[in-house]
């Protein structure tokens, strides 16, 4: 018996091709484009080891959990890394990173993640791109959580290794990637001895053995499955119009903060200022005497497919999350998700307004 899942015929290198002029499109970007057969720490790890080695001094901006990975991989390099840690309530300003670059003139890479989904943070790039192209520093961005959910536009912003991921605000798989590469970044990579060969984290394969081919034979057989769920979510973003689509996050991060506000019980947005905030995502401080991850945990009992999570490690005590990225980016599961929450913390006899919260949700939604 046949399975329409299963029994799929062979991705072919001509619709692989297309599948990445597709995403080059999404981006608006003329570099190369690779699509990369794995969850997008593939390619964001695949990106430093090829760029960064012992010469490299790297500006490393950490408002979150992947900042913090990403120095890690860096020092693993050989690389010297500048950590310009900024708290996770916040975001960095171009002009921290211009302080940076005044008290060590010798960066030439920075690293920096756009939208934090883990702290619920979004870093100003354009800003940041043009102190980072002033400087000619090589420009490294995580934009996993971002892309669909606000502009990400590597050409404009001066970003030469642009990460996006299908699995956030895209709506669409997690086990494929993709990563937009600067001719700078090309060259960087050629004169890097340490950069991975041979490799499934090697870049420079895919440039060498398929963009510099002609793009006419695939280096290994492709995730067909995630392949053409990457391409099903970039045809129903051009449909419905990638405006549209990062509206309707931008709309759903201010219901869920004005919900929050208005919800009561001692829930504050964890992000203290809006301008902040990102749209694909909205943490929320739990009040003192409770703890997160029991309020989610309560939440999630009465209807496990809310978009609800606990803060990661140590923030799993005082934050939560409301993942409005996708499919969620809706008002039914921003008022779903407050109810719920309204519910827990009246379990823990605190006084709440569910009806207030689900009216300024109304209110907020634009």
């Amino acid at each position: 018996m046949t399975h329409p899942l299963l029994d799929l015929a062979p991705l072919s290198a001509a619709h692989f091709a297309s599948i990445e002029d597709r995403v080059a499109r999404l981006l608006r970007t003329e570099q190369d484009v690779v699509i990369t057969q794995g969850e997008a720490l593939l390619p964001l790890e695949g990106a430093i080891r090829a760029t960064a080695g012992p010469g490299t001094t790297a500006l490393n901006v950490i408002t979150g959990p992947y900042g913090q990975t990403f120095g890690d991989w860096l020092r693993d390099c050989g690389a010297t890394v500048i950590d310009l840690p900024v708290p996770f309530h916040t975001a960095v300003t171009a002009e921290q990173v211009r302080g940076a670059f005044a008290e060590h003139p010798e960066i030439d890479f920075v690293s920096l993640v756009h939208a934090e989904a883990a702290t619920g943070n979004t870093n100003p790039v354009a800003e940041i791109g043009e102190v980072v192209r002033a400087h000619g520093a090589l420009f490294y961005l995580d934009a996993v959580a971002s892309i669909g959910a606000e502009p990400v536009l590597p050409d404009a912003w001066g970003v030469d290794l642009c990460v996006i991921g299908a699995q956030k605000a895209m709506g669409g798989p997690a086990g494929v990637s993709a990563v937009s590469v600067s001719e700078r970044a090309w060259a960087r990579m050629a004169a890097n001895p340490r950069a991975p060969r041979r490799s499934y984290l090697s870049l420079l394969d895919w440039k060498e053995r398929w963009i510099d081919g002609g793009r006419k034979a695939l280096l290994h057989a492709p995730a067909q499955l995630e392949m053409l769920a990457l391409e099903a979510c970039v045809e129903r973003i051009e449909a419905v119009g990638l405006e549209e689509v990062m509206a309707r996050h931008a709309s759903a991060a201010a219901a869920t903060r004005a919900g929050a506000l208005a919800l009561g019980g001692g829930l504050e947005p964890y992000v203290r200022e809006a301008a902040d905030a990102a749209p694909v995502a909205t943490t929320l401080r739990v009040p003192s005497g409770t703890v997160a991850a029991d309020l989610v945990a309560r939440a999630l009992a009465a209807d496990p497919a809310l978009p609800l999570a606990a803060g990661g490690g140590a923030l799993a005590e005082e934050m939560i999350r409301v993942n409005h990225y996708g499919p969620d980016a809706t008002p039914g599961a921003v008022r779903a998700s407050l109810a719920a929450l309204g519910t827990a913390l009246a379990a823990e006899g605190l006084t709440v307004d569910v009806e207030a919260a689900l009216n300024a949700v109304e209110k907020a939604w634009r």
